[in-house]
């Protein structure tokens, strides 16, 4: 079944009926079994390779082909459902060329009918799954999935169980209730329940969902209704179905949607309408580039006619409308052959196993390695050497495996089983301490482990060395240049130019890059150390409150759990690293290098400044998102904390206000409007560092702290 090694066909007869043999058993997996055996990626390649063949040979054609059928057959585990008007699907573009060629399709059909200008409505296309709910004399009746489109399957009992959904409806205008109104939409699982979802999975030891879709699918299909209500579920509703007569018509499809948000019904904030291609097209290009910008997953952006009357004229396939496409972006998950499974050595000794795969293009790369995270991990999904496994790559992730294919699995695939030596040249032992789930090497001479510990020093989140990569601190470390980052520091451009890819320009550079790089914040120095547990948002506030990186290291594990942001489990790692010989001959060394560590007079200077400044934010937590023109993101946190406020990365109920500037994330503007948190632009930002009042809630009035 797997869209990568189709066999080879003898004639296009042949394979036409092997690929509606795979595309009819996947639909079935997929719309029938909620356990699809494929990722979508693959499964579209399938279907394109059949309707191309079946264009190219009409004489093959048939009308029961599953490339014509619009979904699955209705499970018989739940009361099958009617549709009074079929629930269609929609045809895909893969490309820009597929969405403009679409788009003049679709001017060309109106300009030959009366010359009609038409407006597109692009609505993100959200990955789950796709209901109808019908409500009679304004109460809640009845809840189906789609099915094949024809009949769907009875899900009232469990649809009722999510919280946004109304149990009843009245027009705000005080008209009459409709007596028969079917709202269609999607129901998903946002990614904060599945995340949460997989980690009670992985707390009981059990195997975790593989996608929200997925997840949201059998939380749907439960056939206990409680179930269902713990999963979190959620809804968007996109189109009015059936509507009875005594309702006005409307003319447009954003009037409906209007309609449906006026009626109680969530309708995605994110809808648009356009009147050019041009314009649509960049609206899509701009959700594939920030598809994870949200708390739901999208697989692409669905653009519609917005005139009724103009859909009406186009009319529709015979499996789809012509006056809609749906966009689809690359696809993130696609299915290859598990080459073999390694294990990588990190700075702090972490075993990471990972997989050799086939190479794969996936999520915008192409993949030839993927994470498989720890031990336990590898066990639970059973993924073995020779298997056929699904691997993801959602944006700049590191790509992972999510689990194998078991009816791909070769004969005599034999279970992995965890080295118990490092491989590196030293043959240490790995060993996994009681209640932890890392596996570790604990050789602290581990030639792995320093090159690691370069290349974390060296990266963007750290001191940020640019033109400083994994290839370059291999042949450093190899031929003896560097056994650790203070080396770097005094390295010469002759020295580099030995190394292979190094002319004098870019020797002399990468010299440049160190010796500027010797000068970054006390912050970042504190995070590049590597020091476990010890992140960004720690090292800020240790920094604030000490000053100096030797300072900090002087410091009780009580003196340093005190610090906000800190606490005991943080404090407990730096003093174990501290009280270590070699990290402080190697902190010396630094210093002796011309790293700055902080300065007792620069610390005196910011403790004053500081002082000087008013905690007219003590006791708030503001929360930055987006890009603020007088700011960067550290410089934005620290104005907030040096007037005695928090900033964390997250909006939460504890949240007193969101700050946005330009391109904020959206699922932080969602949490933000869903728990009623003020929202700041970037003048009432700075109104905020002055007085301390939240405009448009504090303002003359008591604060509400």
């Amino acid at each position: 079944m797997n869209a990568a090694r189709e066999p080879a066909a003898r004639t296009p007869e042949d394979r036409i009926a092997e690929l509606r043999e795979q595309v009819a058993h996947h639909n079935r997996q997929y719309h029938e079994l909620d356990d699809p055996e494929i990722p979508d990626g693959d499964y579209d390649v399938l279907v394109a390779e059949l309707r191309r063949l079946e264009a190219e040979h009409p004489e093959l054609a048939d009308p029961a082909s599953p490339a014509v059928a619009v979904g699955g057959a209705a499970s018989t585990a739940f009361a099958p459902v009617v549709h009074t008007t079929p629930m269609t699907s929609l045809d895909n573009a893969m490309d820009a060329a597929e969405l403009r060629a679409w788009g003049e399709r679709v001017l060309k059909g109106l300009r030959d009918l009366d010359g009609a200008v038409p407006t597109f409505v692009c609505e993100l296309k959200i990955d789950g799954v796709a209901v109808s709910l019908r409500y009679e004399r304004g109460r809640y009746v009845r809840a189906a999935t789609r099915g094949d489109g024809r009949v769907g399957e009875d899900v009232t009992a469990n649809v009722a169980t999510i919280d946004v959904l109304p149990d009843a409806v009245a027009p705000p205008d005080g008209t009459s209730v409709p007596e028969v109104l079917e709202v269609r939409g999607e129901i998903y699982m946002p990614v904060g329940s599945f995340d949460a979802l997989n980690a009670a999975a992985d707390d009981a030891g059990e195997r975790r969902f593989v996608n929200p879709r997925n997840a949201a699918a059998g939380s749907l299909r439960q056939k206990d209704p409680s179930i269902t209500a713990e999963r979190h579920l959620a809804f968007w509703a996109y189109q009015v179905g059936e509507l009875s007569a005594e309702v006005a018509p409307v003319g447009h499809h954003t009037e409906y949607l209007d309609l449906l948000s006026a009626l109680g019904f969530p309708v995605n904030p994110e809808m648009r309408t356009f009147t050019s291609l041009d314009d649509v097209l960049a609206h899509c290009l701009h959700w594939q580039d920030h598809r994870h910008d949200l708390d739901y997953e999208i697989d692409g952006v669905v653009v519609k006619l917005d005139d009724l009357a103009q859909r009406e004229r186009l009319g529709f396939t015979s499996r789809a409308p012509r006056w809609a496409i749906a966009y689809k972006f690359p696809p993130e998950e696609r299915t290859t052959r598990l080459l073999d499974i390694k294990v990588s050595i990190g700075r702090t000794g972490r075993a990471t196993p990972f997989a050799v795969l086939d190479p794969v293009f996936v999520g915008g790369s192409t993949v030839s390695m993927a994470t498989l995270h720890n031990q336990d991990q590898v066990r639970v999904k059973d993924v073995r050497p020779g298997d056929t496994v699904v691997v993801r790559k959602a944006g700049d992730v590191i790509p992972e495996v999510v689990g194998p294919v078991p009816a791909l699995r070769p004969d005599g695939a034999e279970p992995w089983e965890f080295p118990t030596t490092c491989p590196c040249p030293l043959g240490s032992t790995l060993v996994r301490q009681e209640g932890e789930a890392d596996t570790r090497c604990i050789e602290p001479t581990c030639p792995f482990q320093r090159d690691q510990r370069i290349i974390y020093w060296a990266s963007r989140g750290a001191m940020d060395i640019e033109g400083l990569g994994e290839r370059t601190v291999t042949q450093l470390t190899e031929r003896g240049l560097a056994r650790d980052p203070s080396d770097l520091y005094v390295l010469t451009a002759d020295q580099l130019t030995d190394l292979e890819g190094f002319a004098r320009p870019s020797a002399e550079k990468l010299v440049a890059a160190i010796a500027e790089a010797a000068h970054r914040p006390v912050p970042r120095v504190l995070t590049a150390l590597g020091i476990k547990h010890l992140g960004p948002a720690a090292s800020q506030a240790l920094a604030a409150e000490f000053g100096t990186v030797e300072r900090v290291m002087a410091a009780t594990a009580d003196e340093l759990a005190a610090v906000d942001g800190v606490g005991p489990v943080i404090a407990r790692s730096i003093t174990e690293w501290a009280e270590q010989e070699p990290n402080r001959a190697f902190l010396a060394r630094l210093r002796a290098a011309g790293v700055d560590l902080g300065s007792e007079e620069a610390a005196a200077a910011a403790a004053a400044e500081r002082a000087a400044v008013p905690q007219v934010l003590a006791g708030r937590t503001i929360v930055v998102s987006g890009t603020l023109d007088a700011y960067t993101r550290e410089e934005a946190e620290l104005a907030i904390t040096s007037r005695g406020g928090a900033s964390p990365g997250s909006v939460s109920k504890k949240t007193d206000a969101l700050v946005v500037g330009a391109s904020p994330g959206a699922s932080k503007l969602a949490k933000a409007e869903q728990l009623g948190v003020p929202v700041l632009d970037a003048a009432a930002f700075e109104h905020l560092l002055e007085t301390g009042e939240i405009p448009g809630r504090d303002a003359g009035a008591e604060r509400n702290s």
